[in-house]
């Protein structure tokens, strides 16, 4: 793990995630734990409405935190109902935090590798239709990031099952002397989510 984004991982780990959040977050704490008793992959694909902002941050948070307390055969994805592009705010919110990111495409929809060690693989980032045949077809999670997206598709189709876990969206701050701020705190909020969820994993691994 880089140095700056472990320190990062630090401070998120005294952060406390209520119980309210917790109880909406267990259900997919059991998911994970299902997989991992089995000894079967874990997919998680994040869903959002533009796969812009919310869902990107989810599953980049998500799969350094898979990481970073040992589950294998995590593979996240994110999705959203329409297809745009990652706002590039995320992006530079995310190296604030510690993360590499370098830009593979250039366009309207750019692709991006993030990073969050040396060795292993980036996580690729592009908006996408969640159906798209980049994300799994089957035997996956969906983590519904929207209420535009939770309303939206009241089915994901391909899912084994659906979590509504929902975040404000800090598109209501851009261009606003605090967009800096709100998007550095919702980035926060979702790791801090991300790191209960995954530390609470039991592993049995040799």
């Amino acid at each position: 793990m880089f140095d700056t984004l472990q320190e990062k991982i630090n401070q998120i780990a005294t952060v406390a995630v209520s119980e309210e959040r917790k109880e909406m977050l267990d259900v997919l704490v059991e998911y994970i734990q299902s997989k991992v008793d089995l000894n079967e992959e874990i997919r998680l694909n994040f869903i959002c409405t533009h796969n812009s902002r919310r869902s990107h941050l989810s599953q980049i948070w998500a799969q350094t935190m898979a990481f970073h307390f040992g589950i294998k055969h995590v593979f996240c994805y994110s999705g959203g109902t329409e297809t745009t592009a990652m706002f590039p705010k995320v992006g530079e919110t995310l190296v604030n935090q510690g993360f590499q990111i370098q830009q593979l495409s250039e366009g309207k929809n750019p692709v991006y590798a993030v990073k969050f060690e040396d060795n292993q693989h980036p996580i690729i980032c592009f908006s996408k239709a969640y159906f798209d045949p980049f994300n799994p077809k089957s035997n996956f999670g969906a983590i519904m990031t929207c209420n535009n997206a939770d309303e939206g598709c009241p089915m994901v189709f391909g899912a084994e099952v659906r979590f509504p876990i929902k975040y404000d969206d800090p598109k209501a701050f851009d261009g606003t002397d605090v967009m800096n701020e709100k998007y550095a705190e919702r980035s926060l909020q979702i790791a801090s989510e991300m790191h209960y969820v995954f530390s609470q994993i039991k592993k049995y691994y040799k």
